[in-house]
């Protein structure tokens, strides 16, 4: 394959003057190894998510195990609470795992993170309950998701810069899919997981242990997802850039002081992934076991249902943004977003299983249009000298803004405005800041990755 500058070359494209528009070479990469890193970036993100369904699926025994009684929807506000104060950390973890990607190497930062991650994973299954141990058990359950947050940090964004260092130019749409589609399947083994564990004991042995089982799968994902990992070489576009000795020494200080523009709108665009994901991928079984009063098994059902067709249309989102545009895609699930958020928690008011199954398809549907084309997006959007620092930066600052505290949030808005359609507008104005985020963008698909 040609490089970049062949590429452009082909495209009647040069390098503009200026940092902002060198070329990154590409070299001639084997399908074999192109294999190869789709399979370690997708074991290394679907341990991450799996952990993060399963505590969210399985948050209303959780919140019983860790926290003393009181009413429930206190409980359930405590649980969530926990939740979202693992993602506060996040920022952090992304200057220091972006520190490490841009400096030392994408391989680097992503065999590292996956080791911290299923390590606290694995420790979620040992902690004892409130009834055991009293306030220690959730302080030690906050501890432990820290450390999960603060790893989770390097994930996703070093998966996605690695798939899209790796891709064929006219396919990093395509490859990047791969990073959402990962978190998709982790998070349907975790509902899964969920509803045979729901159907199959029974509430008293569900909260004695049944809850630690899913937990303790991590360590072995996570030995299998570090061994592909180590096997592999870095990413051509940053091995270029140590060969030529361009590593910048302080990549949040060089993002700050040049990319600051990309790095508004990169974390805008991420808030409708932010709040969408988890909302309507991780809270909508909560809200339909505890709003609408549906069964547990039922809810985890209907959920399940919906992640299977994300995981297909998240594929058919990353051709699609490879062939119409970055842009375009992200603009069209906005717009989808502001009109039938809305009228889709309307419908799931019924409480009617075919409608609630076929709501939740549309939302994951129209999801998919936005998580499918954000990666590639964010990836191109940054240079290789600061793209895992562009990306991790701006990724978790929204998400620990506001994706953490979206199962926090729909359940304190619906509890003081007493209506079951409060997530949905919350959903409505994510949508419209990522709307405007995006429309001060310039298209980066069909064009070479910048590296200075």
């Amino acid at each position: 394959m040609s490089n970049e500058s062949s590429v452009a070359a082909e495209q009647g494209t040069s390098p503009a003057s200026g940092p902002d528009h060198t070329l990154t070479p590409m070299n001639t990469v084997s399908k074999d190894t192109r294999r190869r890193v789709v399979t370690a970036s997708f074991i290394g993100n679907f341990v991450e998510w799996f952990d993060y369904a399963v505590y969210g699926y399985l948050a209303g025994v959780i919140s019983t195990v860790f926290f003393p009684e009181s009413d429930r929807q206190t409980a359930l506000l405590a649980t969530f609470g926990v939740f979202a104060i693992s993602f506060f950390v996040r920022p952090l973890g992304g200057f220091i795992w972006g520190h490490i990607g841009d400096r030392l190497g994408r391989k680097q930062a992503l065999s590292l993170s996956i080791v911290l991650m299923s390590v606290a994973t694995f420790c979620i299954a040992l902690i004892p309950g409130y009834a055991t141990i009293g306030v220690m058990a959730p302080i030690l359950l906050l501890l432990v998701r820290v450390v999960q947050g603060f790893s989770a940090a390097g994930e996703y964004a070093g998966a996605s810069a690695f798939l899209v260092e790796y891709a064929p130019a006219n396919r990093r749409g395509l490859y990047a899919a791969v990073v959402p589609a990962s978190t998709a399947a982790g998070l349907l083994l975790g509902s899964l997981l969920a509803a045979l564990l729901s159907s199959l004991l029974t509430a008293e042995q569900l909260g004695d242990w049944g809850w630690r089982l899913p937990f303790l799968l991590a360590a072995p994902m996570g030995l299998i997802g570090r061994y592909i990992r180590t096997r592999l070489e870095d990413t051509p576009a940053f091995r270029e850039l140590a060969e030529k000795d361009n590593a910048v020494k302080a990549p949040a200080f060089a993002m700050f002081r040049t990319y600051r523009k990309q790095l508004i709108i990169a974390t805008g665009a991420v808030l409708l992934n932010a709040v969408g994901f988890y909302v309507i991928l991780s809270y909508m079984p909560t809200y339909l076991s505890e709003e609408l009063g549906f069964g547990a098994t039922e809810s985890f059902l209907a959920t399940t249902i919906a992640l299977a067709s994300y995981i297909g249309f998240i594929f058919l989102t990353g051709i699609a943004s490879d062939k119409f545009g970055r842009k375009r895609m992200l603009i069209t699930a906005s717009v989808l977003f502001i009109l039938l958020t809305v009228p889709a928690f309307m419908l799931l008011d019924t409480r009617n299983f075919l409608v609630i199954v076929l709501v939740q398809i549309l939302l994951g549907g129209m999801l998919t249009l936005n998580d499918g084309t954000l990666p590639s997006f964010l990836a191109e959007l940054f240079p290789t000298k600061v793209r895992y620092t562009g990306f991790a930066v701006s990724f978790n600052l929204s998400n620990a803004l506001f994706g953490g505290t979206a199962p926090f949030m729909a359940t304190l808005l619906i509890g003081m405005t007493h209506s079951k359609l409060a997530p949905g507008w919350y959903l409505v104005a994510a949508a419209l800041v990522s709307l405007i985020a995006v429309l001060f963008a310039t298209e980066t698909s069909k064009k070479p990755l910048l590296q200075d």
